[in-house]
């Protein structure tokens, strides 16, 4: 018996995924496929962190970090924080922060956008319409009175 060298059936390469449905829509879908794999594992972060919320002793910088985009959602913290149980209308507030060159309606919104923000993450408000003032809710109130 002698050795070919040449085996018998022909050894096809396969071609890749990427190869088969283009390298673009492929780096799309593992993009999606990722982003989705990171969204469940927010979603397990803050159901666990609901679940121990209560345990929790919150910070003012952690709560800044969460519901401030920028140094403007600080500053409004900070004039609510002073405005106290009574709250400050959105106009004072503009005028006070008029180097930020800020509208009273760009301040409602951007409490709201701070709700939503610390809503999703903890499950709390930093700020409630009291009329047509805006003042801390307790919860902010407490970490804000810790470290003033």
């Amino acid at each position: 018996m002698e050795n070919c060298e040449k085996p018998v059936q022909n050894l096809k390469k396969k071609r890749s995924r990427s190869d088969k449905v283009g390298r673009f829509k492929y780096n799309q879908q593992l993009l999606k496929k990722t982003q989705k794999d990171i969204e469940e594992i927010k979603l397990t972060q803050r159901t666990i962190l609901s679940g121990l919320k209560d345990f929790f002793n919150f910070k003012q910088p952690m709560i800044e970090k969460i519901a401030c985009a920028d140094e403007v959602d600080s500053e409004i913290l900070q004039v609510l924080f002073e405005g106290g149980s009574i709250g400050v209308l959105p106009k004072d507030m503009a005028a006070r922060l008029s180097r930020f060159d800020v509208t009273r309606h760009q301040i409602s919104r951007r409490i709201v956008r701070m709700n939503k923000r610390l809503e999703k993450e903890l499950g709390k408000h930093v700020a409630e319409k009291r009329g047509w003032h805006w003042a801390l809710t307790s919860f902010a109130a407490e970490v804000w009175g810790e470290t003033v």
